[in-house]
């Protein structure tokens, strides 16, 4: 079994800084692909950042120059660092992998999700 758990959340003012985590553990062979997706009330979940297959990154345009996404991909770690918050930022972020099990194929995980709140 494969989980992806995230941590790092929280209640954060206009213009402050989160950092997100994100680990999988389990029967894991190799991973990725991680990224981070996030869902706000009444709308889709969308792209926030990942990385490619290549191991590029893929940033979506509202949160370019302002977030930054890292990782390990031997340690099956993934990281995002957010900056200069906007409201327009609060939603669950969900951390995503493409993972490879042993004794079996790749499939995509998701994390639980963290919720992400910027108010003043």
């Amino acid at each position: 079994q494969v989980q992806l758990v995230e941590s790092g959340g929280g209640l954060v003012q206009p213009g402050g800084s989160l950092r997100l985590s994100c680990a999988a553990s389990g029967s894991i062979v190799s991973s990725n692909a991680m990224g981070w997706y996030r869902q706000a009330p009444g709308k889709e979940r969308e792209l926030v950042a990942a990385f490619t297959s290549g191991l590029r990154t893929n940033y979506a345009d509202s949160v370019k120059g302002r977030f930054t996404i890292s990782g390990d991909n031997v340690k099956h770690t993934v990281y995002l660092q957010m900056n200069s918050l906007k409201a327009e930022d609060t939603a669950v972020y969900y951390c995503n992998a493409r993972i490879l099990r042993r004794g079996s194929g790749w499939a995509n995980y998701w994390g639980q999700g963290t919720q992400v709140t910027v108010s003043s």
